[in-house]
C-alpha cells in the first residue's frame, strides 16, 4: 500500500525482515516466516478520506518459479540510435543502451502505450489500479474492482492517464462482476493505441511472461515470468455478486478444503462470505504482481495481451498489508476478449449457467478420483435436458480438466450464455461424452 503523510511525501510499506533490526548499513538477512493469508479484491485496505491506495486482488498461495528475458529484439525499437551510449524514452520506458535491448525491453516500449494508470475517488477515500486501451475510440479494459473501489461506490470519480502523462476523465461503460471486470471510455480526444491480442488457448507452461501497470502507484512497472501454470480456478470475494436464486445459479457444495487462512481484504473469512465470491479462470504466473497492478497487462514474447492481472497470493501480516510472493494470476485473454466485446456493444457480459448442484467428488466416501460430483441436475435445466445425472462426476469441460466444483463453476461462467459445451462425465465407471446446450446466468 502506498498512502501520503500530511506533508504530502509517498510513504511506503515493507514487510518485517525479522524479529531483531539489523544495523542501518546492513541489508535484511532473515525475513520473518507468517502464514500464507488469501486477501481478496481489496481495492482499499483502510478507506479514509483523501488518502489513495492501490488496488488488488489476491487468491490462493503456492511456490515461487524463476524466469528470465530472452535475445534482443531491435525491430520493436524502430529507428532509435544504435550507439552504444544512445538513452531513448519510449512511451515512458527508458532505454539506456540501444543496440542491447532484449525481448523484455522491446515488448515493454511496444505494449507501453497501450496500458494506463487508473485513478478512482470517491466519497470514502480513492485507489488505483491498470487497465489497457481497447480501441482507438479510446476504450479501457480493467478490474471491476478497481472501478467500484471494491464495491464502496459505484459513482466514483474516475481518471485515466497515459504514458505520454496525458490525464482523461473517464466514465464507466459496463461492469463485470461475475468475472471481475470493466470497460471504461475515456472523454476527450487524444491518440490511443489499442493493445494486441493473443490467444490464451494457445499458451504453454514455461512461456515468459510480462506484467506492465502501475504497482503501488509506480505507473510504467515492468516485471518478468513465466507461465506457472494453466486453467487454474481461484475463488475471491466479488463486489458485486448478481442476484442468484433456484434454478438461476450453479451452486457447489463440500468440502473444497484449503489449508490457507482465507481473509478477502475486509475481515470476511471464506466461510462467512460464501455467497459473495465467485470463481474465476485464471494464468498462473511468477511475474510480480502487486496492489496496483489489478486490471494492467500480462503480455506475451510478443508483446500481446495473454491476460489482465486480476489477483496475488499473500502472506499474511498484521496490518493487512500484501505483497508478491511470487504467485500472481490473470484472467485469460480469451475470456476478456469475449467479455470486453459484449460490455461495449451491450452493458453487459452473458455467462454460461449448467443448473446443477454440485461438490467436490474428492470429498466422497470410497471416491478414487476427482471432479465435480453432480449432486442433482436441476429439472428444466441444461444439464438434466443434456442427460447429465445425478451422481455424474464431471471430470472435463470443453477440453478442460475438472477437478473440483470450483473447476467447473469457472469453466461454465467462461463459456458465453447459450452456447454449446461438451462435457466428459464419469458414471458407474465409465466415461460419456455428452453435448450441453447451456443456459444464460441472471
Amino acid at each position: 500500500m502506498v498512502e501520503n503523510n500530511d506533508k504530502g511525501i509517498p510513504e511506503y510499506y515493507f514487510p518485517p525482515v525479522g524479529e531483531s533490526t539489523p544495523p542501518p548499513a546492513t541489508p535484511p538477512v532473515a525475513e520473518q516466516v507468517v502464514p500464507e493469508t488469501f486477501v481478496g479484491p481489496a481495492a482499499v485496505q483502510e478507506r479514509k478520506q483523501n488518502k489513495v491506495a492501490p488496488l488488488v486482488a489476491v487468491a490462493v498461495a503456492a511456490a515461487l518459479v524463476g524466469g528470465i528475458a530472452g535475445a534482443g529484439v531491435v525491430t520493436v525499437m524502430g529507428g532509435q540510435n544504435a550507439n552504444n551510449s544512445a538513452s531513448s524514452n519510449v512511451q515512458g520506458i527508458t532505454i539506456n543502451n540501444t543496440e542491447e535491448v532484449s525481448t523484455v525491453t522491446a515488448v515493454a516500449a511496444k505494449a507501453s502505450p497501450s496500458v494506463v494508470t487508473i485513478s478512482v475517488t470517491g466519497a470514502a477515500g480513492g485507489g488505483s489500479g491498470s487497465g489497457v486501451i481497447l480501441n482507438k475510440e479510446g476504450y479501457v479494459l480493467t478490474n471491476n474492482h478497481v472501478v467500484t473501489l471494491d464495491g464502496a461506490d459505484s459513482n466514483a470519480k474516475i481518471t485515466v492517464q497515459d504514458n505520454d502523462g496525458n490525464i482523461y476523465p473517464a466514465s464507466i461503460v459496463g461492469t463485470d462482476p461475475t468475472v471481475d471486470m470493466a470497460v471504461l471510455k475515456i472523454e476527450g480526444e487524444g491518440v490511443f493505441t489499442p493493445i494486441e491480442w493473443a490467444d490464451s488457448s494457445k499458451l504453454n507452461v514455461g512461456d515468459l511472461t510480462i506484467a506492465m501497470g502501475a504497482p503501488l502507484g509506480l505507473a510504467g512497472t515492468v516485471t518478468t515470468g513465466i507461465v506457472s501454470a494453466l486453467n487454474r480456478s481461484i475463488q475471491v470475494a466479488s463486489s458485486a455478486v448478481p442476484d442468484s436464486s433456484g434454478s438461476d445459479s450453479d451452486s457447489g457444495s463440500g468440502d473444497s478444503s484449503n489449508p490457507f487462512n482465507f481473509d478477502f481484504g475486509q475481515g470476511q473469512t471464506q466461510a462467512q462470505s460464501q455467497s459473495a465470491s465467485i470463481s474465476i479462470p485464471v494464468i498462473q504466473t511468477d511475474a510480480a504482481i502487486n496492489p496496483g497492478n489489478s486490471g494492467g497487462a500480462l503480455l506475451d514474447s510478443k508483446g500481446r495481451l495473454i491476460g489482465i492481472n486480476v489477483a496475488i497470493a499473500s502472506a499474511g501480516s498484521s496490518d493487512g498489508q500484501s505483497g508478491s510472493i511470487g504467485v500472481g494470476f490473470a484472467l485469460p485473454s480469451n475470456l476478456a476478449k469475449r467479455v470486453s466485446a459484449e460490455l461495449i456493444e451491450n452493458q453487459k457480459a452473458s455467462h454460461g449457467l449448467l443448473g446443477a448442484q454440485v461438490s467436490d467428488a474428492a470429498s466422497k466416501d470410497g471416491s478414487t478420483a476427482v471432479g465435480a460430483y453432480i449432486e442433482k441436475a436441476v429439472e428444466g435445466g441444461a444439464a438434466a435436458q443434456a442427460g447429465i445425472k445425478d451422481g455424474d462426476i464431471v471430470v472435463r469441460f470443453n477440453g478442460v480438466r475438472i477437478t473440483d466444483a470450483n473447476d467447473l463453476t469457472a469453466q461454465v461462467r467462461t463459456a458465453a450464455g447459450g452456447s454449446e459445451a461438451t462435457v466428459v462425465v464419469n458414471r458407474d465407471g465409465k466415461q460419456q461424452t455428452i453435448k450441453v446446450q447451456l443456459g444464460t446466468l441472471k
